[in-house]
């Protein structure tokens, strides 16, 4: 099978209000002032245990694991909801769906909180299957988590293509041999896709279904 493997953050759903949000709450916990860390744009859509790590060292913080946390308790009752798709995406996904190609879930957001962002907005019936980073701990990596769905769920990587926003799905489409199309309305943009070797970019959801 050829298979769509869709990034979720910034590429699907503009999540970083929800995301912005709880992380600075979460520094507000561990007594610092949110408020010095500036524009955090960046740390909306890599794995969560690197963005927390490289926010907190910003403090002198050491306490990641103290983060993550507080980050994730809040993210999961409050920020979780706080996300809404970019323009164009619902058509994008009904029209990839269409073609009869699998769509799966492929993001860093760990599994569950996952499976919720796409129930909630309304996307479960055309993306019925999500992976992401365990909620115990694993699959933190996503050239890990793509490796792992791509075994379990037997996709044929000749022809199959992953779509995303940032340098982590551009790297893990390359450790997995798989074509990449980085989309430019995300977080990463023009200039971090090219970077690290996206095959080829996409400037609106339309443009998505062409490539693919």
């Amino acid at each position: 099978m050829q298979a769509v493997l869709l990034d979720l953050d910034g590429t699907l759903a503009d999540s970083r209000p929800g995301i912005e949000a709880s992380m600075r709450f979460m520094l507000a916990e561990l007594g610092h002032d949110p408020m010095v860390a500036g524009d955090i744009t960046w740390a909306v859509g890599p794995p969560i245990a690197w963005s927390i790590s490289t926010l907190l060292a910003k403090y002198g913080d050491t306490r990641a694991e103290d983060g993550i946390r507080i980050y994730r308790a809040r993210y999961s009752e409050v920020g979780l909801y706080d996300c809404a798709p970019f323009p164009g995406v619902p058509e994008m996904l009904a029209a990839l769906h269409a073609t009869g190609r699998p769509l799966c879930l492929a993001t860093s957001k760990r599994r569950d909180f996952a499976e919720r962002v796409v129930d909630y907005l309304g996307f479960a019936k055309m993306i019925p299957t999500v992976y992401g980073a365990l909620p115990g701990g694993g699959l933190d990596d996503k050239k890990d988590m793509v490796r792992a769905l791509m075994r379990a769920q037997g996709y044929d990587p000749d022809g199959t293509v992953m779509v995303g926003d940032r340098l982590h799905d551009i790297e893990a489409a390359k450790a997995n041999n798989l074509r990449s199309i980085g989309v430019l309305w995300g977080y990463g943009g023009r200039e971090e896709l090219q970077r690290v070797g996206a095959d080829t970019l996409a400037e609106t959801p339309a443009d998505v279904v062409r490539l693919v």
